[in-house]
């Protein structure tokens, strides 16, 4: 873009970015989702976005669509370019080629390969480089490669359904279906947005579930279900589901040699962890075992024992609540003893976004780790 455009006109072209980038959602795991836009004038000339992983990423994507010279133009970009050679080249390479006049980047890289490097290039070889525009926006799009790229662990999302009185199922056990048919889209959507999906042995034994996003168009996450006895069957749904979808089992030294060789001539993968102090799979080096495997997003849905581990051990990033307008009474608690006493010590939570969805409605909330300020 030339002199004189305006910084609101900037805010619109990262706009504009940022829904390229969000195309990407589901298919560019563990790297980033990112957007690029090169104008002119006032005229955009190019967009491009990261498509997929291993592909070429936005920037080169937006400079191969281009219609006519980039020399000079003003490139948009929700993410620092990167600079080191991973799957594919070093994108700065290609764009200080291109000569644009001026760079103007949602928010730095966190990664150490990249940080403040890409930018740090462009202003040595005299491009005029702007950094923060829509910047929390732009954080917030990648908030789980943020995560991921700073600790080596997934981002972790905790999802449940409860009626309004707290129960995820009925004194029985029985919980289908406590959201309404809109919701259980949503809640297919989201599973698919993530690398992997998480539940316990105990939602396998009662509900059975695939654990795959049939309701809507998308990935199909990794499966996992953490048992530490190996109780669950390696007949369930969730080890046959067709189209070569995988699934494991997170277990322990509890489980015997026998129910070993059950999962073992079935042809299911069984990831052994530690026990932690209760028994259980232990959850830090779980997640510690899934970074390992770039795994960069994990949903977890249940049930309550599971939940209530990760909101403990404050272990979870986000949470979404759906809500349905229905009261059963007496029934199982959505979330168990998290040894909290005082209302001081409550979780903390930071609203995003309440809204309706079919009847009920979804609350989405990131935990605050660092408590109240």
């Amino acid at each position: 873009m030339t002199e004189g455009i305006t910084h609101s006109t900037d805010e619109g072209f990262m706009r504009l970015a940022l829904r390229l980038a969000r195309k990407g959602k589901g298919c560019v795991s563990p790297n980033p989702m990112v957007g690029a836009v090169i104008v002119r004038d006032g005229r955009i000339i190019a967009e491009g976005y990261h498509r997929r992983c291993g592909e070429k990423h936005a920037e080169i994507n937006a400079i191969e669509s281009a219609t006519e010279s980039i020399a000079g133009a003003t490139f948009y970009i929700t993410l620092e370019p990167c600079t080191h050679y991973g799957r594919t080249p070093p994108c700065i390479d290609a764009l200080i080629a291109c000569r644009p006049g001026r760079v103007i980047i949602g928010t730095t890289d966190p990664n150490p390969k990249v940080s403040g490097k890409g930018i740090q290039a462009l202003q040595r070889h005299g491009i005029k480089t702007e950094v923060g525009v829509l910047g929390e926006a732009c954080r917030e799009l990648n908030e789980a490669f943020f995560k991921y790229v700073r600790t080596g662990l997934p981002f972790v999302t905790v999802k449940f359904a409860q009626t309004l009185d707290g129960r995820i199922a009925a004194a029985t056990g029985h919980s289908r279906w406590i959201s309404s048919p809109p919701s259980l889209r949503f809640a297919h959507r989201l599973r698919s947005l993530h690398d992997a999906i998480l539940v316990g042995s105990g939602t396998i034994l009662m509900d059975d579930p695939e654990l795959t996003c049939r309701l809507v168009r998308g990935r199909n996450p990794l499966r996992i279900v953490a048992d530490s006895r190996l109780r669950s069957s390696p007949e369930a749904k969730v080890f046959h589901v067709t189209g070569g979808l995988r699934a494991i089992v997170a277990t322990t030294r509890r489980a015997s040699a026998k129910r070993r060789r059950l999962y073992e001539r079935a042809g299911i993968e069984l990831l052994e962890m530690e026990g932690d102090p209760t028994g259980h799979v232990d959850l830090p080096g779980l997640l510690t075992a899934l970074g390992r495997r770039e795994i960069s997003s994990l949903l977890v849905e249940g049930g309550a024992t599971l939940i209530t581990a990760f909101l403990k051990q404050h272990l979870a990033d986000r949470l979404i609540v759906i809500l349905a307008p229905k009261i059963v009474g007496q029934g199982i608690n959505a979330i168990g003893d998290l040894g909290i006493r005082k209302m001081d010590d409550a979780l903390p939570l930071s609203f995003r976004q309440i809204r309706r969805q079919g009847d009920d409605l979804i609350v989405d909330a990131l935990l605050n780790k660092n408590g109240p300020e």
